[in-house]
């Protein structure tokens, strides 16, 4: 993987965190997690793909130093 694809990605996935962090504290997290216990799907991808692709670019830094 090139450097620049690992930073891409690196950003994107802080990004993605961001904007699950912000739907983690919204309105309709609240009232979903009242009823249902857990938070909505929409928040669970968004972290998840976040934490994904952010280590997929430190994987990607990390192995193109030799």
């Amino acid at each position: 993987m090139t450097k620049a694809i690992s930073l891409a990605l690196i950003a994107g996935g802080v990004v993605l965190l961001y904007f699950g962090g912000q739907s983690f504290h919204s309105f309709s997290d609240d009232v979903s997690r009242v009823f249902t216990g857990s938070p909505t799907s929409k928040t669970i991808f968004l972290i998840a793909g976040g934490i994904v692709a952010t280590l997929a670019g430190l994987i990607g830094l990390a192995s193109n130093r030799r």
